[in-house]
């Protein structure tokens, strides 16, 4: 759906399953975690805007958690 609605403007995206904490035992910090790359955060902003409820209200079909949103850079990675 995100791809879909975003178009061009998601270069790609990854999605995180959270598996343990920092100690056995431990659970996850976070349940899940999508990333979505895009040129900038007035791009993502842009394509995101006019279908937000549409995507947010999608999240409900996979979990009862309220979603938290963040825009940040990537610093340091590789793409392969």
């Amino acid at each position: 759906l995100v791809q879909a609605r975003l178009g061009a403007a998601c270069l790609f995206y990854t999605m995180d399953k959270g598996l343990a904490g920092g100690a056995p035992g431990q659970p996850p910090a976070y349940t899940a975690m999508c990333h979505i790359h895009a040129e900038s955060p007035e791009a993502f902003q842009a394509a995101f805007a006019p279908h937000a409820k549409e995507i947010l209200g999608d999240i409900a079909n996979y979990t009862d958690l309220q979603p938290l949103l963040q825009i940040s850079e990537v610093v340091v990675g590789e793409r392969g």
